[in-house]
């Protein structure tokens, strides 16, 4: 079942990308159509026969043209329905035994319809359908009044209302779409404007919680400077604010720190900052903790500036992270560090089956955050699954670009 499914879809983009064919292949539909229904003949009282009046040779040309004007259709609709229309009035004129030459006709209507405006569809629909009405009851074998003559009035006008609806369905599906992206657009910017906002208010709090307090432990160890040698006492009292002003502030950031950070994440070092000479003690702890990790590193010396070497740790841990969450049982990560010229490159692969990026529906912010960490250094982050299952994470780091500037 998934096989013909497959293959039915793939012969609808080979048709999409082949119109030509397309129009050629629904051509030879209506030409086959057009002959079977000219060796139909209604007797009046006594139903349809087959076969009875094979069609002139004038009609069989006839249809074959009009046939053959169908396969620009869609190049040049006006000038295919005028040709078409202008061979079923001479059918309709001099054919006898009539032959069904308003099939293409039929076609090339509703392709105009499809393909133009409203007003344009019904001024020429109305035109087709009177001169065709009006040539098959003037100048046909039937009299006026036959049921031959009104079903060219039927099959036209159902052409034209078929065609107009095709083009209102298509035109509001492509305004659902448009909507649907620029409601993707205004998403993405409302996203990145409420980043900006939040980064600003974190940064005006953090200012209003950490400013007061350090400059007070400015002043006050400024007082303390200048009387430690005349006045004891008072430099002692002066060291006292001092510590009660440092302990307010660290107790006020550990508060604010701590309502930003979100439940189960890890307590906040107080080592320094790891860098990629740590990096085997990080792919041990995963690997103690069941996620088996081969490793590929370059000569790590020299050392990358601290900012980048930061940064390079920092996107293995959590691609790691995010592998042991979200690549499933089984899964297997191989992580490489390479000095390519002035950049390093970052790449941690896996071959799990449920994705590892942890940003889908969890919701989770490790792309997020390494992508930004990684822009800021002036170097770019792609992520997404490989071919075959599993995901990639690639970052490009500029060993000297940029780095003094983020530290």
């Amino acid at each position: 079942m998934t096989t013909l499914g497959t293959g039915v879809l793939r012969v609808r983009h080979w048709l999409r990308d082949h119109p030509l064919a397309l129009d050629a292949a629904l051509a030879l539909a209506v030409l086959v159509a057009m002959i079977v229904g000219s060796f139909v003949h209604p007797r009046p009282g006594e139903g349809p026969s087959f076969g009875t009046r094979p069609p002139a040779a004038s009609g069989v040309l006839l249809m074959v043209a009009g046939a053959v004007a169908l396969i620009w259709r869609r190049r040049n609709p006006m000038a295919v329905l005028a040709v078409t229309a202008g061979l079923t009035v001479v059918e309709l004129v001099t054919s006898d035994p009539p032959t069904p030459v308003v099939m293409s006709t039929v076609s090339a209507l509703y392709t105009v319809a499809a393909r133009t405006d409203r007003p344009t569809t019904w001024r020429v629909g109305l035109l087709t359908v009177a001169v065709l009405t009006a040539a098959a009851m003037l100048f046909g074998a039937a009299p006026w009044y036959s049921q031959e003559n009104f079903g060219v009035f039927a099959w036209t006008g159902m052409a034209c209302a078929a065609g107009d609806a095709v083009r209102s369905r298509r035109a509001f599906v492509d305004a659902i779409r448009e909507r649907a992206e620029r409601a993707e657009r205004t998403r993405d910017e409302e996203a990145r404007r409420r980043v900006a906002e939040e980064r600003l208010r974190i940064a005006r709090e953090l200012h209003d919680v950490v400013a007061h307090h350090i400059a007070l432990v400015n002043v006050q160890a400024g007082v303390a400077a200048h009387v430690m040698d005349r006045r004891p006492d008072q430099a002692k009292e002066a060291l006292a604010h001092v510590r009660e002003a440092s302990r307010s502030a660290l107790d006020e950031l550990r508060a604010t720190v701590g309502l930003l950070r979100q439940s189960g994440d890890p307590a906040a070092p107080t080592e320094p900052a790891p860098g990629l000479a740590v990096l085997d003690e990080l792919v041990d702890t995963v690997r103690r903790a069941g996620l088996p990790v081969e490793l590929a590193c370059t000569d790590r010396r020299p050392p990358l500036p601290a900012a980048v070497d930061l940064a390079a740790y920092r996107v293995i841990q959590e691609a790691l992270t995010n592998i042991r969450k979200h690549a499933g049982p089984g899964a297997k990560a191989e992580v490489s560090v390479v000095r390519v010229g002035k950049t390093a490159e970052i790449t941690v692969i896996d071959n799990g089956s449920g994705g590892g990026g942890g940003d889908g529906a969890g919701g989770g912010h490790g792309l997020l955050g390494m992508r930004e960490r990684v822009t800021a250094l002036g170097g770019t982050l792609t992520a997404g699954p490989r071919y075959g299952g599993g995901f990639r994470v690639h970052a490009i780091l500029p060993v000297e670009a940029r780095a003094a500037e983020s530290g």
